[in-house]
């Protein structure tokens, strides 16, 4: 049998078609975009315990127990209809965005999520310096950071303005340190940095200035300050900090440098970094 397959995959891959690959990529994409609706919804329990009713007619098939099948037989078969009646809205709004989707947007989720973490992000910065609040934010890029990570405490949430401001709020548990941001999400808060080395930094920059440029000189993260005491905004990146941000100016930093492709980052990239951010006093 294995020598039959064998014989038969060169005739195979003559016959094989760029409709075929064009079919293939649109199925995978489809389940995929499918797979990160469910994720989101209570729909996605309900297919894990469909796959799991799979699996154990299969197990019931190969092992002939007979009972077991006729009852998920049965089981099964109001299981299309009782997925549409519990998860109509669910449903619902899947199709609704289905319809306000264009073509031009159809694979731009990742960048519509950078853009949303953007926004997020400033909105905060913008909020806490209107009211004063101390904050350090850091964004993960190609260089991971994860030693960091765990001298703080995880949280794994959707970057959203609220729960940044709620988590620099003063006297809260989380609010000393920095928030570490990856892939979109707030992975964890309250984590240590390394404090900068540069004797020749001004006095004026206190304790969260000094961790942000620490970072920012032995990896590749930008990291978003906000000043307790004057409010300003300040960004750093590649050991280098511009200052006195505005909700707008700072959206496009934090969106150009979480769309760039870290894989193919190089020491070019920072020395342009390095010629564009200068100290602001």
């Amino acid at each position: 049998m294995f020598e039959t397959i064998i014989s038969n995959i060169p005739s195979s891959l003559l016959s094989f078609r760029i409709t075929d690959i064009i079919d293939i990529a649109i199925v995978a994409y489809i389940f995929y975009k499918s797979s990160s609706f469910l994720r989101e919804t209570r729909a996605g329990t309900l297919v894990k315990g469909i796959i799991l009713l799979l699996i154990f007619t299969w197990i019931g098939n190969v092992l002939q127990l007979n009972t077991i099948n006729y009852l998920i037989k049965n089981l099964m078969q109001f299981g299309i209809m009782a997925f549409l009646i519990v998860f109509q809205p669910e449903l619902r709004r899947a199709l609704e965005k289905v319809g306000r989707t264009n073509f031009s947007t159809l694979f731009s989720a990742e960048k519509d999520d950078v853009e949303n973490t953007a926004s997020e992000i400033a909105a905060a910065a913008v909020a806490m310096s209107s009211r004063r609040i101390g904050a350090l934010i850091v964004l993960e890029r190609g260089t991971k950071i994860g030693d960091i990570v765990r001298t703080g405490c995880e949280i794994d949430s959707k970057v959203s303005s609220e729960l940044l401001i709620n988590i620099f709020i003063p006297n809260t548990p989380l609010h000393d340190g920095a928030v570490i941001i990856r892939e979109n999400r707030i992975l964890s808060a309250r984590c240590i940095l390394p404090l900068t080395y540069n004797e020749t930094l001004s006095r004026e920059f206190g304790t969260r200035h000094r961790a942000a440029l620490g970072l920012s000189e032995s990896s590749d993260a930008a990291v978003i300050v906000v000043s307790e005491e004057t409010g300003k905004i300040s960004f750093t990146i590649g050991g280098n900090m511009s200052r006195n941000y505005t909700e707008e100016t700072l959206k496009k930093a934090i969106m150009k440098v979480l769309s760039s492709d870290t894989s193919k980052k190089d020491d070019n990239t920072l020395a342009k970094w390095k010629e564009r951010l200068r100290w602001k006093k």
